[in-house]
This record gives C-alpha cells, sequence and structure tokens, in this order.
C-alpha cells in the first residue's frame, strides 16, 4: 500500500535524494539511523508509512534537519525579476528571500548614478565589484573600486557609492540596517 499526498511524496524524494547524493547505500544509511534497509527502502518507495520517530534519525543522519526535510514546497516563483530605483539608478537584485545567517541580505546591483547623499548606520557593509568601477565615499575619503576587488567597510563612518566612468555591477552582503539604507528609497 502506497502512502498518498504531496508532501509525504516530496519527503520520499529527499530521503532518497539525500542518501543518493552522498554516495551511501541504503545499508549504510541504515547504520547511521538505526534502522533495517529493508525499512528505509519501503520508506522511499512510499510502501511504509513514515513515523516521526523514524524521520528524526534519518534527518540527522542525512545531516539535515527535521524542518528542512518537511518543509513544503512553494510554489513562489523562482526567477528573481529586479527591482529598478531611475531617481537613484539603482536597479537590484536580491538573492536572499529572507535574511540570511545573521540577519543579512545578499543583493546584485547595477549602479548608473554618481554616489549620492552619504549616509551612516549601524553594522558593515561588503560588495565586490563584478564589472565596472564604483566609487566608495566614506567621509572626505573617495576610494575607487575597480572589477574584481572588494571593499569593507564600516557604517558608522558616513559613506555612499555609486558608478564612475559608466556603469557598474556589484555583489553586496549588508545587515539588516545596510538593506534598510541601500535597497529601499529615502
Amino acid at each position: 500500500m502506497t502512502q498518498d499526498g504531496d508532501l509525504d511524496g516530496m519527503v520520499r524524494k529527499r530521503i532518497r535524494g539525500l542518501r543518493v547524493a552522498r554516495g551511501w547505500s541504503l545499508d549504510e544509511l541504515a547504520g547511521r539511523c538505526y534502522l533495517s534497509p529493508s525499512t528505509l527502502s519501503r520508506i522511499e518507495t512510499g510502501h511504509r508509512r513514515i513515523a516521526l520517530d523514524q524521520l528524526a534519525p534519518i534527518a540527522r543522519a542525512l545531516g539535515t534537519t527535521l524542518d528542512q526535510l518537511v518543509e513544503p514546497v512553494g510554489d513562489e516563483d523562482v526567477v528573481i525579476r529586479p527591482e529598478r530605483d531611475t531617481v537613484r539608478g539603482v536597479t537590484t537584485w536580491l538573492l536572499t528571500r529572507d535574511s540570511g545567517p545573521n540577519g543579512v541580505t545578499v543583493a546584485k546591483m547595477r549602479l548608473t548614478k554618481p554616489a549620492g547623499e552619504q549616509r551612516v548606520h549601524p553594522g558593515r557593509d561588503w560588495f565586490t565589484v563584478l564589472s565596472g568601477a564604483v566609487e566608495l565615499r566614506l567621509g572626505e575619503r573617495r576610494v575607487r573600486v575597480e572589477a574584481g576587488q572588494a571593499a569593507e567597510f564600516s557604517c558608522m563612518v558616513p559613506h555612499a557609492f555609486g558608478s564612475l566612468d559608466g556603469p557598474a555591477e556589484i555583489l553586496c552582503i549588508l545587515d539588516n540596517e545596510g538593506q534598510r539604507t541601500h535597497l529601499h528609497s529615502p
């Protein structure tokens, strides 16, 4: 008898997929989670109900969490669409849907205008220039950051960055304050 349900089928596929990705046989996973290979086989194929007391050790053995193993698949769009701010000359692609570890956001930005008004906020910003050149203004300093170079600085120093000599693209990591300051219009 097979168990129905999209979530159930997805969990089974994740178990098998993680096992295969690690190059483990059913015997190897069974030894790591203290279940029999036949039980694991029946779980993966849908011929056995998955019990919570089986899922926790399977998740642990596979190096994942129970939450990740049973997380439902959303049907959000997987395409990251740019957000354009023509006034500031910035196009942004948010590469993290939610704040990542330690509340950071990763974004790709295309800059088409020079650095604007300097701002101050808690935290640190980091960016690397993918193409073009960027002017980083730190107080009275003006720093040219070219393709292949990176910058990291305290955000308690008045700062701004923008394109220099034409459009530039950067990949940046911003904390929560940096996200509010650099990714949203003032």
